[in-house]
Order: structure tokens, then C-alpha cells, then sequence
């Protein structure tokens, strides 16, 4: 048996979708709500689902509704043998919830599976077209995963379960401890969720690119060396090489022209890249244009985590939509 935990902030007909994929498949829902001021606390109780009002004078993070979803789920009766995972922006595609149970079954020494997302409307912007290609990874044995996600209660257990004060990347987190824990992880080459960015504007990108240091940052400095790779790229990319190219333009036209020189050949190592990994060569640049400009957004978001920590601020989510 498998219950689905939902997740959601102002999803609107997204939700109603999400919700109808679930029920379509004969799983029970648990919905928690970050403070929506919407219709998405009504159309989740039309559904059926156990509805969870988060409590608005402690931070909203994605971590702390997944976690007092399954809390909710404890207190109801006897925990099912499998929790799906997923976000109220996506709906889940027919017949995972049966091949994910499957595969559970199959392997006892298996926590964690997940499946492909892909993006509903990659076409409405060339940001959510980067997120379709993001998300299309391999398949096999993996680290970690996005938030689509299901487990065996057990592990989730074992885990420790999400932590409410990771405000990025906290799937990214989760999955290091509950490997620690001595479970496996295994992503099926099965479509999972579909899902909706509806990221349209430059702006949104950019906060998405925040809120991914905050999430580099964070999760780095909890599980070193975690994302090490990651922030050292950031920090060339993102501070070192901006601050050579401001020296170079007060004092060294050559200096200036190196930088510029750097961030060229990094635009064209990650075309050329991402054309070996099946992208046309015209959606390859346009995708690497924006990775090349992503760690600056980065900086920001890695900057504002080691703030807020040295200063004992609360992780407050960064939202883009």
C-alpha cells in the first residue's frame, strides 16, 4: 500500500491536476499547505485528501511540509508500507504508482526510487526548457534525487526524515543520510511526473539560481564534502572571476580581456557538452548562455546561506514563482 504526500503553496489548477493523478491511481493523500491563499486548502479537502495547515509564524520550507506530512501520516493509524513524495505542481504519470511498488518489493536493501520528470511546456520559455533537460538524468544506482520521490517507510524512518531548516536542495540532503543509513537509491528509466516550472521571466531564473547556492551552501556545509565541486565553480565563476574583470577594468585592459577570454571557453566547453549529450547545437548554446551566467545568481544564494548562519538568521525559503 502507498500514500502520496503532496506539497504546496498556491498551485491552483496545478494542485487539482496533481491531486486527480493520484486519486486516478487508488492512493490516499496527504496535502500540506504552506500558507496558500488561494483555493488549494478547499480543493484538496474536495479530493479526499487529509488536509495539513501549516502554521505561519515558523519558516515555510519544502523539508518541513514533507516532514509534518508524514508526522500527519503516523498519527492517522498504521504507517502504509510505501510514501510517494511529490510536489503540487506536478501530476504523476499512470502506472508509476504500481511499477514504483514493484520495484520496492523486488529488493528488499532499496529505500528510495524515483523516475524520470519532465517538464509540461518546454516550449512556453527557454528556462523551463533547461529544466526538462535537467531533469532527464541516467538511470541505474544513483546519490540522490529531486522531490518526486518514493520511499519505504522503513528507511524514511531510518533516515531521520526530512530536515525543516534546509531550505534548498533538501531532497539533495535527505538522500545523503539515508544512503549513510545504509540503504540503496535507484532511479527507474520510467517517466514519473510531469511537471509545471512555469518559469516565463529572467527574473524567475535568477531567483531559481539563488535559491540553488543557498541549497549548495547549505547542504555543503552540513555533508562535506558534498557539493564541493559545485562551489568551487561557483566561486570562480561567480566571485573571483568578476572581481578580476572589475581590477581589469580600472587598471588592465589585458586582465579584462582574459576574464572575458575565460568565460568564453567555459560558454563553449558546456555547449559542446551538452551536445554530446543530445541537444541540438542551437538549444546547446542558448542552455549554456544561461549555465555560464547561473553562478552568479549562485554567489548570491551561497552568500546569503553563510550570512544567515553566521548571524543565527532563520533559513527562510526562496521562492521563484
Amino acid at each position: 500500500m502507498t500514500s502520496a504526500i503532496v506539497i504546496g503553496r498556491n498551485e491552483g489548477n496545478r494542485l487539482i491536476a496533481c491531486l486527480q493523478s493520484l486519486t486516478a491511481q487508488g492512493v490516499e493523500i496527504v496535502y500540506v499547505d504552506s500558507g496558500s491563499w488561494d483555493n488549494s486548502v478547499a480543493e484538496a479537502r474536495a479530493a479526499g485528501a487529509l488536509v495539513v495547515e501549516l502554521d505561519d509564524t515558523l519558516p515555510f520550507t519544502a523539508a518541513r511540509a514533507r516532514q509534518a506530512g508524514f508526522e500527519a501520516l503516523k498519527q492517522s493509524g498504521d504507517l502504509p508500507e510505501f510514501i510517494q513524495f511529490v510536489d503540487g505542481d506536478c501530476i504523476v504519470v499512470p502506472g508509476w504508482i504500481e511499477a514504483g511498488e514493484t520495484a520496492l518489493r523486488a529488493d528488499p536493501a532499496l529505500g528510495l526510487i524515483t523516475g524520470w520528470r519532465a517538464e509540461l511546456y518546454p516550449e512556453r520559455s527557454i528556462y523551463n526548457a533547461l529544466c526538462d533537460f535537467e531533469w532527464h538524468r541516467p538511470a541505474g544506482e544513483i546519490a540522490a534525487c529531486g522531490g518526486d520521490m518514493m520511499l519505504r517507510s522503513a528507511a524514511f524512518q531510518a533516515a531521520g526524515g526530512f530536515d525543516a531548516t534546509v531550505i534548498a536542495a533538501e531532497d539533495d540532503e535527505f538522500c545523503v543520510r539515508l544512503a549513510k543509513s545504509g540503504w540503496k537509491l535507484r532511479r527507474l528509466p520510467l517517466e514519473m511526473t510531469r511537471h509545471d516550472a512555469a518559469m516565463l521571466t529572467f527574473r524567475q531564473w535568477w531567483t531559481r539560481g539563488v535559491r540553488s547556492g543557498h541549497g549548495f551552501a547549505q547542504v555543503g556545509w552540513m555533508h562535506p564534502p558534498y557539493f564541493r565541486r559545485e562551489q568551487i565553480r561557483v566561486l570562480a565563476y561567480g566571485l573571483i572571476l568578476p572581481l578580476l574583470a572589475v581590477v581589469g577594468l580600472c587598471q588592465s585592459g589585458l586582465l579584462f580581456l582574459a576574464v572575458l577570454a575565460i568565460y568564453a571557453l567555459s560558454y563553449i566547453r558546456t555547449g559542446k557538452g551538452l551536445v554530446a549529450e543530445g541537444l541540438p547545437t542551437w538549444e546547446a548554446r542558448r542552455h549554456a548562455r544561461l549555465l555560464t551566467l547561473s553562478k552568479l545568481p549562485n554567489m548570491i544564494g551561497m552568500t546569503v546561506f553563510h550570512w544567515r548562519r553566521l548571524c543565527g538568521r532563520a533559513m527562510r525559503i526562496i521562492e521563484y514563482k
